[in-house]
């Protein structure tokens, strides 16, 4: 067993360390982090390591062919770090299959370590492509992506139940007979079951993160263009564009909603293992790792508050809700929404606190501490 560290939150143990098959990446240890020091990182930077191929005249024109699948340098060959991108690792983008550049402004005083990128998610051509994505693309056979909408539907039905239980309240005139009872015991049931639903799926993606992790990019060589029939470019430039067969997240089987991706990345076949799905890890995983994931944490309050929170889904039925006395109505309706309501808040804070630098400093850009605050004010609610 790796030995664990004393200061959790900087460094990772060698078995979990993300990224330590791939020999073009070098982690920048100052820039591990976590919010806690008893709780594993959850952020990482690394530099972008490759052989950059002669591009002054000076030096000779190169003739052999540039290898756009593996660009590991040989032995001895200078691997100077690309200057305009570093590669971000988290814990919450590594269990939902994301790949994170970090861009930065194109180093003048080294130009032939800067390599041509991606173009920005916030540009407003990738905005579109995204919402064009989310309309039409449903993948699903990516538990992440099951998570997501489990949890839109769960929180829909509670809307309609508000319908049905607050609106008789402020405007009589819509009442119906038996509609908070009926309408709103049966949408409550649904909605606490969806919950439910979604929360075992939610463990289920922080036990099967991938504990290796992987690039989910390619460096290839940019070829010689034509602009006005001239050609420019000496075809020595690289460019960094994302690749899914350069990805090993269980999210890329298309087969089943569970199993071991189709492809396995370079690192992978040179290593022989495989990325298999697990349905609940060992004891002695859940002691050295997982109590020490803020994410599998934050999953499991989620699914602890959801299963109490059932309860009262269950209770809220009609025939059990309008037979039950007072004090059996405060024990099995009320509390169980109360303690439920409670797991939730603390799952949504746990979320937020994953996305920080530190525990104490919002991160209102990043789009998963969002979703960490409308749960936490779901709790509350």
């Amino acid at each position: 067993m790796a030995p664990i560290p004393a200061d959790r939150n900087t460094q990772f143990t060698v078995d979990r360390e993300p990224l330590r098959n791939n020999d073009t990446l070098q982690l920048i240890q100052s820039k591990v982090r976590g919010p806690f020091t008893f709780l594993n990182p959850t952020q990482a930077s690394y530099e972008h390591k490759i052989q950059i191929p002669p591009s002054r005249d000076h030096l000779g024109r190169t003739t052999a062919p540039l290898s756009t699948t593996d660009l590991v340098p040989p032995v001895g060959a200078p691997t100077p770090s690309v200057a305009n991108i570093e590669y971000k690792w988290t814990a919450r983008d590594n269990r939902k299959g994301r790949h994170t550049l970090v861009t930065k402004s194109p180093s003048v005083e080294h130009p032939d370590t800067n390599v041509a990128l991606p173009q920005s998610t916030t540009h407003w051509r990738s905005i579109l492509h995204t919402i064009w994505m989310m309309i039409s693309f449903y993948p699903v056979w990516d538990i992440s992506w099951c998570v997501a909408y489990i949890f839109t539907l769960g929180s829909l039905l509670w809307v309609i139940n508000s319908l049905f239980v607050f609106l008789p309240l402020i405007r009589p005139s819509s009442t119906f007979h038996n509609e908070a009872l009926v309408g709103g015991g049966i949408t409550a049931f649904i909605g606490a079951t969806i919950f439910e639903i979604g929360s075992v799926f939610l463990m289920l993606e922080a036990i099967n993160e991938n504990r290796e992790g992987c690039f989910g990019y390619a460096v290839e060589s940019v070829l010689n263009e034509y602009v006005g029939g001239t050609e420019i470019g000496d075809g020595s430039s690289l460019k960094v564009v994302p690749r899914d067969d350069a990805c090993t997240h269980h999210h890329r089987n298309k087969t089943n909603l569970v199993g071991k991706p189709p492809v396995l990345d370079s690192e992978k076949q040179r290593s022989g293992k495989t990325n298999s799905w697990v349905w609940w890890p060992s004891w002695a995983e859940l002691k050295n790792h997982y109590f020490h994931e803020l994410g599998f944490i934050a999953s499991l309050s989620q699914l602890l508050g959801a299963t109490v929170f059932w309860i009262s889904g269950l209770t809220a039925l009609p025939g059990i809700l309008n037979v039950l006395s007072p004090g059996l109505s405060d024990g099995i309706y009320w509390t169980p929404q109360v303690i439920g309501g409670s797991g939730f808040i603390v799952s949504g804070w746990l979320f937020m606190i994953e996305t920080q630098k530190h525990w104490w400093q919002p991160a209102p850009t990043v789009l998963g501490w969002h979703i960490g605050l409308w749960n936490f004010i779901g709790g509350i609610g």
